[in-house]
């Protein structure tokens, strides 16, 4: 995630400038030095994998939430998308003998062949071990997330995994007009938990709730409790045993 978002600083031809001013921010955690929370970056052995498709701006964004499935699960991959070409190690990846690649979009917008609502029985090869999931998720707006859907041909071929999720976005930190619409933190946790990962989608959720407090407390110039529900969560969930 950091070596893509310097490869897009450097392609930069004006400073982003994230909504709010300019901050001087940890590079880490993306929020501002006094709100730190890098000291409590959880990491969970996972079978699944995940793989960041972002859009051209997402990994300048300090409320991008793909950069916490990153720190979290350690088999994360990220990308940039780009209409006219393609990573040629994105490629590779997607054809990984070791990985079943899911791309997780809603089932409504696609041929329904395609769709799957769970995960594929995991079958080994004869002499090689089954295969571990691969949550592919599109990191972008809705609209720009529909565009790279529609405009990513080498997707084609794979399944598309629809969710149907009994809550509502809990997300805070960008405005959507739908309750059904997750962040890419949210939509990661889902996978986990549909993986047969609990304690990671747990956790993942949980961090989301630390770094938007955090996030938010920064905005506003207001310290941060640490002995809040959500980081007494995220302590007890990542304790070790």
């Amino acid at each position: 995630m950091a070596r893509l978002r310097a490869a897009r600083l450097a392609r930069a031809v004006k400073p982003f400038r994230a909504r709010g001013g300019p901050a001087e921010r940890c590079p880490g955690c993306r929020v501002m030095h006094s709100h730190c929370f890098c000291n409590l970056r959880p990491n969970v052995p996972t079978q699944a994998g995940v793989c960041l498709l972002m859009a051209d701006i997402e990994p300048l964004k300090p409320s991008n939430t793909g950069w916490l499935i990153a720190d979290v699960v350690d088999d994360t991959f990220a990308f940039g998308w780009a209409r006219t070409s393609v990573d040629p190690d994105l490629l590779t990846l997607l054809a990984d003998p070791q990985w079943q690649p899911y791309v997780v979009f809603p089932g409504e917008f696609v041929t329904p062949e395609r769709v799957v609502s769970q995960l594929l029985p995991a079958v080994a090869a004869q002499g090689q071990p089954a295969k571990r999931p691969l949550f592919v998720l599109l990191d972008a707006t809705w609209a720009e997330a529909g565009k790279m859907f529609r405009k990513s041909p080498y997707l084609n071929h794979l399944p598309v995994l629809s969710l149907h999720p009994d809550q509502i976005s809990n997300y805070r930190l960008r405005r959507s007009s739908r309750d059904d619409h997750f962040c890419t933190s949210e939509v990661g946790a889902l996978c986990l938990a549909l993986a047969g990962e609990p304690h990671a989608a747990e956790v993942l959720s949980a961090y989301l709730d630390v770094f938007t407090d955090h996030y938010l407390q920064a905005k506003n110039q207001q310290p941060v409790d640490r002995e809040d529900a959500a980081h007494l969560r995220l302590r007890d969930l990542t304790l070790p045993p």
